[in-house]
């Protein structure tokens, strides 16, 4: 640089220019050197589709327990929080380094072993501290220079009640005043017994927390703890938010310092109410929402639902709702953002580094895990997307930052889509890192264009992909009807109200709903498979040699004859060749289950 300073000198430049000529040299060159320093995508960015200008490369293509959530420290080592503990030996966590700095994760360590279902989630580093959770606790451990694993004691910073439930995770953010926010899921899907036509519990918008939801009591929310005080229970925080049923991802943006928080909507109209959600509505509705937390703030879960297309909160017709009354539902926060239906949001990042485009420190990633619930309809999901933002307020549309994860076109089933989207952060150099469910694989992607040509020409093919991929554009009601033209081969009992957990070829979902393809509970003694339907099923329970805890309600509404018919079909199926279930089997078990 003194040589090219005394070169201009000597050629007696005007200081203005040299001025200029300078800073231009320092900013270009920052620009390639970092370049420089990054390591070469795979072949094909390891599959991903992205903006012009950005690469990708898999650190790692899986992960025995495979992944949650994951957490970069100041040093690079990666930190990922296991999806299923008994398929990692037991262990919870795992610790990659790359020693050789290409990017590739040559040390994969596993560590810590504690309870934990597959909604344990979060990882974060965060003041010197590696914080993760299971469904039940949240924990902390001081991490050490130098030191891959950490070594020290495990704190218990927060911890709830068992017995554990469905949605019961435990994402967590930091305010950088101290303060720790934590999701408090809620199980139930709206707050009812689960079967078709039936009301929810309690009345809707109580003025005493106790006349509504049972559920909405201890659940259904985010509490705020001190992020260092240990063995805290949930009476010990303060609750900031309620009416959320299920929320996976929350994080905190420094520029407007607010805590946001992405939240799953209610399931199953279709299947719930035939009569008045078509197939198109069900899987289209309700929306997920993206929320700025204020304190005090109610997303009006169960009560109410949000409806993107139309922009309002509808009464749920489980409080009386029909599709058009709004009952007090204007009177709620409306969401600053609505996804489409069961698209899953489980991660949320506002990026702070400066490798990415500098739109990209002006809004939120957002992490769509996928849905499994869609049928007759493509599955939708599965893609990382990108809410631009500024001073708290959404600016404009959500975009399509990352897709390539399914790998196959469409999804018809969950458990055949591939790879699906998980957690978000990023490295001390600004890359970004994507983690999924189904394999353990996690991604680096990594920006190498000119920042300062990044545009709207360079999210172009993004933009058609939301418009055009399967997994990503609202389905068109008859155009993208998978059964449109077919035959109806499956039971009509079995698509109404199994297919949406079991999958419709009796696969289930990969984690939460075991498979029925040659189970041993499918195919074992009639009596307690009948049993099974006639009164539910509360885990865990281990099915085809994997552990499995979300509960199955009872579908004793069902006539003895639909059970029959379902049960002998799922027996006749996807491999099965067990012998069939008569009405009178069916009749007798049901009197049998009233003494």
């Amino acid at each position: 640089m003194d040589k090219v300073y005394q070169s201009l000198n000597t050629r007696r430049m005007p200081k203005i220019y040299l001025a200029a000529f300078i800073i231009f040299f320092a900013v270009y060159g920052f620009t390639h050197y970092q370049s420089s320093k990054l390591p070469p995508a795979d072949k094909n960015n390891a599959g991903l589709f992205l903006p012009d200008g950005f690469e990708a490369l898999a650190v790692v293509d899986s992960l025995p327990g495979f992944a949650r959530h994951l957490a970069v420290n100041a040093n690079g080592d990666i930190y990922v929080k296991t999806r299923l503990h008994a398929r990692n030996n037991g262990y919870g966590n795992i610790a990659m380094r790359d020693t050789d700095n290409d990017g590739k994760a040559d040390i994969i360590t596993p560590f810590n072993k504690y309870e934990s279902s597959q909604y344990g989630t979060a990882m974060k580093i965060h003041n010197g501290y590696l914080y993760y959770s299971s469904n039940l606790i949240v924990y902390r451990q001081k991490l050490e220079p130098g030191k891959l694993v950490p070594e020290g004691k495990i704190d218990t910073i927060v911890w709830d009640m068992p017995p554990s439930h469905a949605h019961q995770t435990k994402p967590i953010a930091f305010d950088g005043k101290g303060y720790m926010y934590v999701g408090w899921g809620q199980g139930s899907d709206v707050c009812t017994n689960g079967r078709p036509g039936a009301m929810g519990a309690g009345k809707a918008d109580p003025e005493i927390p106790g006349e509504g939801c049972p559920g909405l009591i201890d659940h259904g929310g985010i509490w705020k703890f001190s992020e260092s005080t240990l063995n805290q229970k949930q009476e010990h925080g303060k609750r900031v938010a309620t009416g959320m049923r299920s929320i996976v991802g929350m994080d905190w943006d420094k520029s407007s310092n607010a805590l946001y928080a992405v939240v799953h909507g209610r399931d199953n109209f279709r299947m719930l109410w035939p009569g008045m959600y078509s197939a198109w509505e069900s899987a289209v509705l309700p929306s997920e929402e993206m929320f700025k937390i204020h304190d005090g703030i109610d997303g009006g879960w169960p009560y109410y639902y949000y409806d993107h297309i139309r922009g309002k909160k509808y009464l749920n017709p489980e409080y009386g709702g029909d599709k058009m009354k709004e009952g007090n539902g204007a009177k709620l926060t409306k969401p600053i953002l609505g996804f489409p239906g069961h698209f899953a949001p489980n991660d949320l990042y506002f990026y702070k580094g400066n490798q990415l485009p500098a739109r990209y420190k002006k809004g939120a990633f957002v992490v769509l895990h996928g849905s499994t619930i869609r049928q007759p309809y493509p599955q939708g999901g599965y893609f990382v997307a990108f809410v631009p933002m500024e001073g708290g307020k959404v600016t404009g549309p959500w975009e399509v930052f990352a897709d390539g994860f399914i790998q196959t076109d469409p999804v018809l089933t969950a458990n055949s889509a591939g790879y699906r989207p998980m957690g978000i952060t990023e490295g001390p150099d600004g890359s970004l890192y994507i983690s999924e469910t189904e394999k353990g694989k996690i991604w680096r992607v990594m920006y190498k264009g000119d920042k300062t040509k990044f545009g709207p020409a360079q999210l172009a093919k993004m933009e058609i992909r939301k418009k055009t991929a399967s997994n990503i554009k609202d389905p068109d009601p008859v155009k993208d009807d998978l059964d449109r033209g077919k035959p109806v081969v499956a039971s009509a009992v079995y698509s109404m109200y199994c297919a949406a957990c079991h999958q419709r070829d009796g696969k289930g979902d990969g984690s939460r709903f075991p498979p029925l393809n040659q189970s041993e509970w499918v195919n074992g003694e009639k009596g307690r498979l009948i049993s099974v339907v006639l009164s539910g099923l509360s885990g865990p329970i281990k099915v085809k040699g994997q552990d499995y805890n979300d509960p199955m309600p009872a579908h004793n509404f069902l006539s003895d004859a639909q059970i029959a018919e379902v049960l002998t079909y799922i027996r006749k199926s996807w491999g099965n060749n067990s012998d069939a279930i008569s009405v009178d089997e069916v009749a007798a078990m049901r009197k049998a289950t009233k003494r």
